[in-house]
């Protein structure tokens, strides 16, 4: 318990996704901090499906302020990384500073999340190579294209990395999420 772990979103962040995860790392007695391009309000966005429609749709969704800017991350300060989806990841994907946190994760073994278009970020920090991943089914090219493998389970563990499709799969994702976590506490015993 009282794990520390860094969520990233900015303006156009999945909403349900981002208070979720707050929300679930808090009931675990864990430490949830929001890191963005700015600390300020972030306009979060709610992603739906509805018939008649080939793609998602958006709407506004609830607002949350972030805690500190993704330029003051200090990697040794946390236990895991988690990447949001929604719309964020598209222009979080260039921020060069968020990419070397990334690897900096990576590179230390520490446990790296991330769901739906999250992994767009992951894709973008060359960490898809050789590696089995999900993601929301329009973000499987990009996958393919990093060199990963795309997989159509809702949540998927390789190696340090737990991926999921969207919220709808949160239940197998933070199952899985929690197990990892669970398997750190064990071995530090």
């Amino acid at each position: 318990m009282n794990r520390k772990i860094l969520i990233v979103t900015g303006d156009g962040g999945e909403s349900y996704e981002t208070l979720y995860a707050v929300h679930r790392f808090q009931e675990e007695g864990d430490i949830a901090v929001i890191a963005a391009p700015s600390k300020r309000r972030l306009n979060l966005v709610m992603h739906d499906f509805e018939p008649g429609w080939d793609t998602y749709i958006e709407r506004p969704g609830y607002c949350l302020v972030s805690d500190l800017t993704i330029d003051e991350v200090v990697v040794d300060d946390y236990d895991a990384i988690l990447l949001l989806g929604g719309r964020a990841p598209e222009y979080l994907r260039n921020h060069a500073g968020l990419l070397e946190v990334v690897r900096a994760f990576d590179r230390q073994g520490k446990w790296v999340f991330a769901i739906c278009h999250g992994i767009q970020i992951l894709v973008t920090a060359g960490l898809a190579n050789n590696r089995k991943l999900t993601a929301y089914e329009h973000v499987r090219t990009e996958i393919e294209m990093g060199g990963g493998t795309y997989s159509t389970q809702q949540a998927v563990r390789d190696g340090n990395m737990v991926t999921a499709q969207t919220w709808q799969s949160h239940p197998e994702f933070y199952r899985e999420v929690f197990a990892c976590l669970k398997k750190e506490e064990l071995v530090e015993e």
